[in-house]
């Protein structure tokens, strides 16, 4: 089972005459006659019908953590916990093959401990609402149609469940009756399991009984099976039990709980740690969703879009702010210089300085100049350096076709000041990409700030 710091939500509110669905679920439901009709389970995802999820994980275990330079082989406790909150509906898909949710998070609280390192996440108030979207292939990134995400944003909740393809995926493609068998469909094993391939396995869900509550008869399923696959931590093993109800009257799977053993396998097949957790889902009625409405979304862009799907970069402590393009990554800090890279080659350099040591861009370009002949580059003439915006903040760049050791690119290079400080960027494009990525840059720079005074 999926073992991350994924959703997880609280037990629901749902009672039987003020009994809490966890004991009801303990000490078991009212039984029905054993003769019972085939009935269908299925559910109807309506853009106009919104429902609350509340998702709970926890995890114990350990991970043998590979050797390292002068660390050798050690091996580390596991415990997390996450809990989740939210409502959602699906939207129209843009593309056909894909779908799409807006959801809106009541509550995060994701926490995680490896060793003695503690970890967490959650999403700020302001980005709260998001776009959801899945294809053939799987989910991709969300973005908020309220404003940038930061990639841990993002990260928090990448790995959570797309409700409509785990629950189609779970229920049975024709009418049932009790006793009845069938397979879970790949794509919602790769919902609970997380899984990137699936090698062998599988999960088999069951039709136990109709039992009733407050009420209400609810189809009470069983799901069992081992998995082995592959995710983003390598191979992996993973066996599930657990128990599901739907709500026959309302068309809705409400309920959701499994517990699993996840294993990491080694090269060799054998396991390298072990993860023990359990996963509860519990769906609901949306009385209101106000954030969901067309009325409140109205005007909201709900495609993705060059500009809605940017992310922020935000360090408090460099004082360091700027919105960049997805596909770029944010590499490595060291002192106050930072780099982004991407897939194709692409390389930026930024080094925040005290207004004081921010050179013109005159004596930049002439550095530069120097670095490129003892680099014996071969380069075309340098234009002179221009000014491309004065307020709020200075930007002042110059570039240069290069053909450097590595092969052909266009060199980017600007200096830029404003009331804290200021930034030295260094960027390297591909020739061959120079001009998409070159609008990367620009974007970078446009709304690239120091945010606090650099200390001299």
């Amino acid at each position: 089972m999926r073992v991350e710091t994924a959703p997880v939500r609280m037990f629901p509110e749902a009672t039987m005459r003020n009994r809490p669905l966890a004991l009801i679920i303990l000490f078991g439901f009212a039984p029905v006659a054993a003769a019972q009709d085939a009935v269908r389970l299925a559910e109807k995802f309506d853009p106009a019908t919104p429902y609350r999820v509340d998702l709970k994980v926890t995890m114990t275990g350990r991970l043998t953590l590979p050797a390292g330079k002068d660390q050798p082989t050690a091996e580390v406790a596991v415990e997390g916990s996450s809990t989740l909150a939210y409502d959602e509906r699906p939207l129209a898909p843009d593309e056909p093959k894909t779908d799409k949710l807006i959801r809106a998070y009541r509550g995060i609280d994701i926490k995680r401990t490896l060793g003695d390192k503690e970890q967490k996440a959650s999403i700020r108030e302001g980005v709260r609402r998001l776009v959801v979207l899945r294809s053939e292939k799987g989910k991709k990134a969300p973005f908020s149609p309220d404003g940038p995400l930061l990639w841990s944003e993002i990260d928090a909740v990448k790995h959570d469940i797309f409700t409509p393809v785990l629950v189609m995926g779970l229920l049975p493609k024709d009418e049932v009756k009790p006793g009845a068998k069938w397979t879970a469909s790949p794509a919602a094993i790769a919902e609970l399991t997380d899984l990137d391939t699936i090698d062998e396995g599988g999960l088999a869900v069951e039709f136990a009984t109709v039992v009733t509550l407050n009420e209400r008869k609810l189809a009470k399923l069983t799901i069992t099976g081992t998995v082995r696959g592959t995710n983003e931590d390598g191979p992996t093993r993973q066996k599930l039990d657990g128990t599901a109800y739907f709500d026959l009257a309302a068309g809705r799977l409400t309920y959701l709980k499994l517990n699993g053993v996840h294993e990491m396998l080694g090269r060799d097949g054998k396991s390298i740690g072990r993860i023990d957790g359990t996963f509860t889902m519990t769906r609901t009625a949306s009385k209101e969703v106000d954030d969901l409405s067309e009325a409140k979304l109205t005007g909201k862009e709900l495609k993705p879009t060059a500009e809605n799907s940017l992310l922020l970069y935000d360090n408090a402590e460099l004082g360091l702010k700027f919105l960049y393009p997805r596909r770029w990554r944010v590499g490595v800090l060291q002192g106050r210089q930072l780099t982004l890279e991407e897939p194709k080659g692409g390389g930026i350099l930024l080094t925040v300085e005290s207004t004081d040591r921010l050179p013109t861009v005159e004596k930049y370009q002439d550095e530069v100049k120097g670095f490129l002949a003892k680099q014996q580059a071969k380069i075309a003439p340098m234009a002179a350096p221009a000014r491309t915006a004065d307020k709020p903040i200075r930007i002042d760049r110059f570039g240069i076709d290069a053909e450097l050791k590595t092969g052909k690119a266009r060199l980017e290079y600007a200096v830029t000041s404003g009331p804290h400080g200021g930034v030295m960027v260094a960027a390297r494009l591909p020739a061959e990409e120079a001009a998409d990525l070159k609008g990367d840059l620009d974007r970078i720079l446009k709304q690239l700030e120091v945010t606090k005074p650099v200390e001299k």
